[in-house]
């Protein structure tokens, strides 16, 4: 599960961040922003070897103790990081990048919005799309117990 999720400008200040384990915001706040170095090492690295940037997702910038962080960029520059528990060992690359694929649907929604300015702190809107992402990633990786298909007669 989520511990954690942040949208970031391209200039690199928060434009949501929503965790979800109280009293931990401002260690969620460090892991974020030292997650931005990691970030822009990898963009740099993925642009020297091509000049188009094709994949968005990042993949794990790094495992903490309690934590994995994950990264996904777009192509206006904007980050995407998610911060998941470590305990949560269920969850697979393709999980996590279609997660952040339905937060990009929903920053693009939100975007698309005529009253929203580029560049402000996003409000409550995007977080009917991050927590049904969320609630997805749930449902989609909690096992699946056989289930005995009876005829009645």
């Amino acid at each position: 599960m989520a511990a954690a999720v942040a949208v970031i400008s391209k200039e690199n200040y928060p434009l949501y961040v929503k965790t979800y384990s109280p009293g931990n915001d401002l260690k969620f706040l460090y892991t974020i922003h030292t997650s931005l170095d990691v970030i822009e090492e990898k963009v740099l690295t993925v642009n020297k070897a091509a000049s188009d940037l094709r994949e968005l997702y990042l993949g794990l910038l790094y495992p903490t103790e309690d934590y994995k962080v994950y990264g996904y960029v777009t192509n206006t520059k904007i980050k995407f990081i998610v911060v998941v528990e470590s305990s949560h060992t269920t969850l697979r690359d393709n999980e996590i990048r279609q997660m952040f694929r339905r937060i990009h649907a929903g920053y693009a929604d939100m975007v698309c919005n005529p009253f929203y300015t580029a560049g402000e702190v996003i409000s409550s809107n995007l977080s009917t799309y991050v927590s049904k992402a969320q609630e997805w990633l749930i449902k989609d990786t909690t096992p699946k117990t056989p289930t005995a298909n009876f005829l009645s007669v």
